[in-house]
């Protein structure tokens, strides 16, 4: 692994600025190659001394020396630390972490941290990451770059289990865990021969997207509830159940998002999660089900739900109230919309459209096959095979 050499340049450009000083500079060099690092020390020519490389002849000069001189030993640290890392140095990456003034000793959890921080992705992308390296952060504080190995990655699946997540959320946190290691090694804080998920494979178990039959819909609808904010959260839940929206799109809804076509009230708003644009007939949802409980309300306080967390522990309460024995969260009446929607005979590309999916495959998810509709299509081929029949004998006569 070659070495970067060092040494201070003063007045590289050969010119002096108005107030007759030019800036001394950190000259690295490797294979040939050289870059240059501002010290932010100006000094006139009479104050340089070009053989020794260091200042003289100035009332601070130890001081400046010293400055410098710690300067060259900051650069050269964080070499080590690339070097320790396992991470051949580069001109380009020693010159990126001067850029991002970022800690020579950073470990994983804060690079990580940083880089959610300044990173464009949603809100809520952010808000999992986050959780993510909190886990992390409780499982192995202080964690360095080059703990992250295949065997780490199997303690840290096991923490998990141990801590009572199911098969899933612990994929999700390893994904997501996979996406900050991708990022380190873009960045230059892991070897990309290090990779720790080249053998490493993440389990996943086929999740059950959990819905309301007719039945259950029904319950909710007649259940009498006195306290406020569960009336509150039962009716923002059987909204959705009618709509199809997801918590974020629900919870962004003001009165702008409601607008009149021919006289009849539409839903028009943006997906957050998608960015796609929807416009929905609420006349034609479920006999308008989620007029009248828009009546109720003003818009801006009914979309104030609180946190999704706190919303599903009224929901489990509700569930408990009405005797539904299913586990209940807000994204259940997402899918009890697509459910029954698809139940009542509506193409599944138009359940598509309504949900905002780009792909007819995601709506297929939704696709639950309720026995009452089994009988339904079964007696629907009875039915049409006796016209058929009777039209048959008839032509025959």
């Amino acid at each position: 692994m070659d070495k970067i050499r060092y040494r201070l340049v003063y007045n590289r450009k050969r010119q002096l600025n108005r107030q007759g000083t030019a800036l001394v500079q950190v000259e690295a060099s490797l294979n040939k190659r050289k870059v240059y690092f501002k010290t932010n020390i100006y000094l006139r020519p009479e104050h340089w001394d070009k053989q020794a490389a260091q200042v003289c002849n100035h009332p601070q000069s130890n001081d400046l020396n010293a400055m410098l001189f710690e300067y060259i030993l900051h650069l050269q640290a964080i070499e080590l630390s690339f070097w320790k890392r396992g991470i051949p140095t580069t001109l380009s990456l020693l010159k990126d972490a001067i850029k991002k003034n970022s800690p020579v000793s950073i470990t994983f959890p804060v690079f990580a941290k940083e880089y959610v921080k300044h990173s464009d992705r949603r809100q809520s992308t952010k808000d999992n990451l986050i959780t993510t390296i909190n886990v992390l952060q409780e499982f192995r504080p202080g964690l360095d770059f080059k703990d992250i190995t295949y065997t780490f990655l199997k303690d840290f699946e096991t923490y998990l289990r141990e801590k009572g997540n199911g098969v899933n959320t612990v994929a999700k946190h390893l994904r997501q865990l996979r996406t900050l290691v991708n990022e380190a090694i873009n960045q230059g804080y892991i070897h990309a021969d290090a990779y720790p998920f080249r053998k490493f494979k993440i389990k996943q178990e086929k999740g059950r997207h959990e819905f309301l039959t007719p039945d259950e819909l029904r319950k909710l609808e007649n259940l009498e509830v006195i306290d406020k904010k569960m009336r509150h959260v039962l009716d923002a839940f059987l909204f959705c159940c009618y709509v199809g929206l997801r918590f974020s799109d629900f919870c962004q809804l003001t009165s702008s998002n409601f607008i009149r076509v021919n006289g009849k009230k539409w839903l028009h708003f943006k997906s957050i999660k998608t960015g796609i644009e929807l416009r929905l007939p609420l006349h034609l949802l479920f006999e308008g089900k989620a007029l009248a409980i828009l009546d109720r309300y003003n818009i801006e306080e009914f979309s104030d739900l609180g946190c999704n967390s706190d919303v599903n522990k009224y929901l489990s309460q509700i569930a408990d109230i009405a005797r539904i024995r299913k586990h209940i969260t807000y994204h259940t009446a997402r899918h009890t919309c697509a459910t029954l929607l698809i139940h009542q005979g509506v193409p599944i590309t138009t359940v598509q459209k309504l949900l905002g999916h780009t792909s007819v495959k995601t709506t297929e998810i939704y696709s639950e096959i309720l026995s009452s509709t089994i009988v339904k299509d079964l007696k629907s081929i009875k039915k049409k095979k006796n016209v058929k029949e009777f039209s048959y004998k008839n032509n025959l006569v």
